[in-house]
């Protein structure tokens, strides 16, 4: 693999069986990601864009192809050492936020640093949060803190661990226009400040338009892969 390269998907195949029925979701993906690129992937619902994403990320396996993630090769990997590559190299955002209810906002951003044993995380922690603008909520509940507020702890912790890379699906998916616009102007700015490997999901063609390069997906298959300039 070249060194530009942090992710390479090739051949990608994933199918379901239900019943005596078979559903193709990907059939023969292929692209690259350069590292530090910010990197589009959008298309309709049933696209096959969040099943392409938790392939890239080794959070489930393909029927057939590769997925080449920081030189290593997911599916030569069993589950506990992909669970590894993506504590040490991987942060997440997802739409529904994904916070652990029973812990407050430095606990939540906190995880990922204490599954590591640094012994600085909670200072690390509470670092971020001021970036998002979270300084005085820290200690503070999921439940006592609006949509855009969990969604900056959730940006908050994808950080926390310095991904490599960092995949983001749908992040404003439950947020109004609004507060989602907040979220994605904080995204690129701890991007960029980080120099992390950015790979979004949408279906949102004005936030794909933000990234350097957008693959669009219909019905599990690469319709185009262009930088997002041509677009």
């Amino acid at each position: 693999m070249s060194n530009s390269k942090i992710l390479k998907i090739s051949g990608l195949r994933k199918t379901y069986t239900s019943g005596a029925k078979e559903l193709t979701v990907l059939n023969d993906v292929s692209f690259d990601v350069d590292k530090g690129q910010t990197f589009a992937i959008v298309g309709p619902s049933g696209s096959g864009k969040t099943t392409l994403l938790g392939l890239c990320a080794g959070l489930d396996t393909a029927n057939a192809g590769t997925v080449e993630l920081c030189g290593h090769q997911l599916f030569a990997l069993n589950e506990d050492e992909r669970a590894q590559l993506r504590n040490k190299e991987v942060g997440f955002i997802f739409q529904n936020f994904q916070l652990l209810p029973t812990l407050t906002a430095l606990e939540n951003v906190s995880v990922p640093l204490d599954l590591q044993d640094d012994k600085n995380a909670a200072n690390k922690a509470k670092e971020l949060l001021e970036k998002v603008g979270l300084g005085n909520r820290l200690d503070h509940y999921p439940s006592q803190l609006s949509g855009g507020e969990q969604q900056r702890v959730a940006l908050a912790r994808a950080f926390s661990n310095t991904p490599s890379i960092l995949f983001a699906d749908e992040p404003t998916g439950n947020l109004d226009e609004e507060t989602g616009e907040k979220v994605i102007q904080l995204l690129f700015e701890l991007n960029k400040e980080a120099g992390t490997t950015l790979v979004i999901i949408t279906h949102d063609l004005d936030l794909a338009r933000r990234t350097q390069q957008i693959l669009r997906l219909k019905g599990g298959q690469i319709v185009t892969n262009e930088p997002a300039t041509s677009i």
